[in-house]
């Protein structure tokens, strides 16, 4: 490229990267606590569908399982879309997947036709890989001071529609009800509703797109501060770690977590008490996850992985010696979802920091592939391993994933001469 091209695109380029940044952060948390409406409402009518339709609860699983399996095949694709065309048309076209595969959901439920209804959750799974993918978004443009604490920010606004989404199963019944939809499909109109806000809020307020003008940036070969910011030479050992700590963190959350019900209904537990744990939980995933990612910035990335590692070890260690205590399972799954936490955010900016800015949605797309598929196979594996040997013994399992994360950390970490990553 000339200096004449170079100082024409630096020219073209918007004034205050900054100022961008901070709308492109709004934006995607907007798009995030839709995301999240939608998928709350989705997830929670999943298994009781799934159950109903099939005539089996044994087969209610499926609808969680079929979720995570279309987003894990979504990733990637989703990502080579988004280095071709943008974060953009990435993340809306996932979301118009996912409202198509709503409209295959209500079909199948009005057909009764169970293999369908499980073709239409797959579709669904690409919100799940939109909603994933814009964390990443988040970080495009955001500098190592900020990187943290802007893609916690987009994690934290999960938090909202995680929340809302369940809550609106009892008013959507009876719209569904009053428009005459098949039943147990009434809250998707606020799915249906979510997802179309959605898809025009990135289609029209995500300008300039963050992952193009970070390619522009880097083309235009300036010099200034704020470009070199968000420039980064490509370290694949600790992006190929960071993906591992993601994806591993991820299996032990879900392993645990999906069998904590189970547990403690076992275990004479009320639903009331099983819903106050879940709830406590997710809150502990999302609520505080701009503090990690402010840590994260401050103390770097790695530190604050091992400090998510602590918290899955203490998590499991609690499960494992007060299993038949209700009130300390609760509390180990706070400490589940915090540690979950603390390792994603960190573990996701450091996957961003580590990745030269051309193979940077290339790798996001495999990390999210990565999370998927370990968090299938935890949660798939975890029913075994309690039918095995109980609750206990699932906490002593998964004590084995974390400590593969210490190990490769420790490597890592003498292995790097940066210490402010």
């Amino acid at each position: 490229m000339t200096s004449e091209a170079a100082a024409g695109n630096a020219a073209a380029l918007p004034t205050d990267i900054a100022a961008v940044q901070r709308r492109t952060v709004l934006v995607l948390a907007s798009g995030q606590v839709l995301g999240g409406l939608a998928l709350g409402a989705t997830i929670s009518l999943g298994a009781l569908l799934a159950a109903d339709i099939s005539g089996d609860d044994s087969l209610s699983g499926l609808a969680t399982a079929s979720l995570t399996l279309g987003s894990a095949a979504l990733a990637v694709p989703m990502a080579a879309l988004a280095r071709r065309r943008g974060r953009r048309i990435s993340l809306s076209t996932g979301m118009l997947i996912a409202l198509a595969g709503v409209a295959v959901v209500i079909t199948a439920a009005g057909l009764r036709m169970f293999p369908l209804l499980l073709v239409g959750f797959v579709l669904v799974g690409s919100g799940t890989a939109a909603n994933l993918q814009s964390r990443f978004a988040a970080s495009d443009l955001a500098t190592d001071a900020t990187r943290g604490r802007d893609l916690s920010l987009v994690v934290w606004a999960t938090t909202i529609g995680a929340v809302l989404g369940p809550n609106l199963v009892g008013p959507g019944e009876s719209i569904g009800a009053a428009l005459g939809m098949p039943p147990l499909t009434g809250p998707y109109v606020f799915t249906i509703g979510a997802q179309l806000l959605a898809i025009a809020l990135y289609l029209i307020a995500l300008r300039p797109d963050p992952l193009l003008l970070a390619a522009r940036l880097r083309d235009a070969l300036t010099h200034d501060a704020r470009t070199r910011a968000v420039m980064h030479p490509d370290r694949p050992v600790l992006a190929r770690f960071a993906i591992f700590a993601v994806a591993a963190s991820h299996g032990v959350m879900v392993a645990v977590m999906a069998m904590t019900p189970v547990h403690l209904l076992h275990h004479g537990a009320t639903l009331t008490v099983i819903g106050l744990t879940i709830s406590l939980h997710i809150a502990g995933m999302y609520a505080l996850s701009p503090v990690f990612g402010i840590l994260a910035d401050r103390v770097g990335r790695l530190p604050t992985i091992a400090i998510g590692q602590a918290l899955l070890l203490a998590s499991l260690l609690t499960a494992w010696l007060w299993s038949e205590v209700s009130v300390a399972v609760t509390v180990s799954l706070i400490l589940l979802g915090l540690g979950w936490s603390a390792s994603t955010v960190s573990g996701s900016a450091l996957l961003t920091e580590a990745t030269a800015e051309p193979f940077r949605t290339r790798r996001q797309g495999r990390s999210d592939l990565a999370m998927n598929l370990v968090g299938a196979a935890g949660a798939v594996g975890a029913g075994v391993v309690l039918g095995w040997i109980g609750y206990s013994g699932l906490a002593l399992v998964a004590i084995v994933a974390v400590a593969a994360v210490v190990v490769g950390l420790v490597l890592v970490w003498r292995g790097t001469r940066q210490p402010e990553v």
